[in-house]
């Protein structure tokens, strides 16, 4: 039997798929919860307030317009948010019923295809994805940057940082032994599904979860840096970092976590973290499953290469892929993806 080839979605197709499921509330409702994510904005947009006195501001993906009222609020004497998604009509509503009309104009349209009169002095964007680069949104906000930003302007964050740290996660744990539990509770011995879900639970797609401190095996190690003000899009392309770990004990390992912190301009420049170690987000943290768990002891060693990258399928989703050693004797390279078939 013949089955017919998947069907390649062109970019303009990609790009409405996104574009419509940020047309739902509930992805807005998630985003504004999260007061970490939200704090961090006002209060980094509030401490610049003398350098957007009455500058010019360019809100790249607006959603519900609440960026471009901080600026507004800030003392910017024109924002253009930008919002290609049906959720502009309710920033415009938003800008109306915050009486900030003369001061926002919402644009409904994809950067690349805007038109606005001159230059800008500052971008603010809230672009970043799980794992930082998914969505790959970043790469609307530097071509927004090479076109439209004054010299010297502002970027609302100015750099972004990626960290990745060996994790066991107790949950999976719990319910692998599941299977070997299962002849105590009914009689009957199904330890041979234990290896089935093992591929299942420990798949290639990164997965999305809350990790805790206790959970992280080593102290982190920050793998890749981007400084927004001169970055390209080759950069954020090809992301690639090492990294090398000494084990704090005994413990097993299930895989690899990646986290981001972004910081925003100004001299008590503000951070925004997505650490296990810090207030979760509504980003939670990235795990990467090996293909099965694997003992570590006090000083295990642990070291590798990480690439990251968008899929050649559709560049909004994300592709990884992480070759490591775990001691002396385990030796891999995995692909790892984030997206519906996104190698």
């Amino acid at each position: 039997m013949a089955f017919p080839k998947k069907r390649r979605h062109d970019r303009s197709e990609q790009d409405s798929e996104y574009f419509q499921c940020y047309s739902d509330i509930t992805v807005h409702e998630e985003m504004l919860s999260d007061t970490v994510r939200t704090y961090a904005y006002k209060v980094a947009i509030s401490r610049n307030q003398s350098a957007l006195l009455d500058k010019t501001v360019l809100d790249v993906g607006a959603g519900t317009g609440i960026l471009s009222v901080f600026c507004a609020q800030a003392g910017a004497s024109k924002v253009y948010a930008v919002e290609a998604s049906a959720v502009s009509q309710l920033a415009c509503d938003v800008v109306k019923e915050n009486g900030m009309e003369g001061k926002i104009e919402v644009i409904t349209s994809a950067v690349e295809n805007v038109e606005i009169p001159g230059k800008v002095d500052a971008i603010v964007s809230e672009w970043m994805g799980y794992g930082l680069m998914y969505e790959s949104m970043l790469s609307s906000v530097l071509y927004a940057r090479d076109r439209w930003l004054k010299p010297g302007g502002l970027i609302f964050p100015s750099t972004a940082d990626i960290f990745i740290a060996p994790v066991n996660d107790t949950v999976v744990e719990s319910r692998l032994d599941f299977w070997s539990d299962v002849k105590d509770m009914y009689g009957v011995d199904m330890t041979c599904v234990q290896s089935f879900a093992r591929k299942c639970i420990m798949s290639q797609d990164l997965a999305v979860c809350s990790v805790y401190p206790e959970n992280v095996l080593s102290h982190p190690v920050r793998f890749a840096s981007l400084n927004l003000t001169s970055a390209t899009q080759e950069d954020i392309g090809n992301i690639t970092g090492s990294f090398q770990f000494h084990c704090f004990g005994s413990s097993l390992m299930h895989g690899f976590v990646i986290w981001f912190s972004v910081t925003f301009p100004g001299e008590n420049g503000v951070s925004l973290t997505t650490s296990p170690y810090g207030e979760e987000t509504h980003w939670k943290q990235t795990v990467l499953y090996l293909d099965e768990e694997v003992q570590v002891q006090q000083d295990t060693e642990i070291n590798g290469e990480i690439k990251m990258s968008p899929s050649e399928k559709n560049p909004r989703h994300l592709c990884v892929t992480l070759s490591y050693s775990i001691g002396s004797d385990v030796r891999r390279t995995r692909n790892f993806q984030m997206g519906n078939g996104a190698v």
